[in-house]
């Protein structure tokens, strides 16, 4: 059985206290996105490209058993990083979850506050979309 969001986003405010500073989360961050559920090459398109990053982020989802699979890649590390974490807390989950999932583990861990106002938007953006994806799919249930 799969974590809860509730549940995942408090294993990430737990390993983020862990840290006593930014640059050691930074780090971390950097290390998550290396174990990014990658997206495959060929779906690397417009279509699956992010709006309003500052960065490329390419963004797909399929949906399994009733649970939506997020892949991912960007050609820039914190950006990989912060997809990644997103990934961790949605994917494998209902897409009604994900849909009302309020993702308090952002502020709790003060990533948004830490990140550059092109960067705050491009994470507000990678939100959307993955809420898009539950939404599409929730609809066709």
């Amino acid at each position: 059985m799969n974590l809860s969001i509730k549940e995942i986003e408090k294993e990430i405010i737990e390993e983020f206290e862990l840290f006593d500073n930014w640059v050691d989360k930074y780090e971390y961050l950097i290390d998550l996105g290396k174990s990014l559920p990658k997206i495959e090459e060929h779906e690397k398109t417009n279509e699956n490209i992010i709006s309003g990053c500052q960065s490329q982020v390419w963004l797909n989802a399929k949906k399994q058993n009733n649970e939506v699979h997020f892949f991912a890649d960007s050609d820039a590390i914190m950006t990989k990083g912060i997809i990644a974490i997103l990934i961790r807390v949605l994917s494998h989950q209902e897409p009604k979850e994900i849909i009302n999932a309020n993702l308090d583990f952002i502020n709790t861990i003060g990533l948004k506050e830490q990140l550059s106002p092109t960067r705050a938007n491009g994470l507000v953006s990678m939100i959307k979309k993955m809420k898009i994806y539950a939404l599409g799919f929730e609809k066709k249930l």
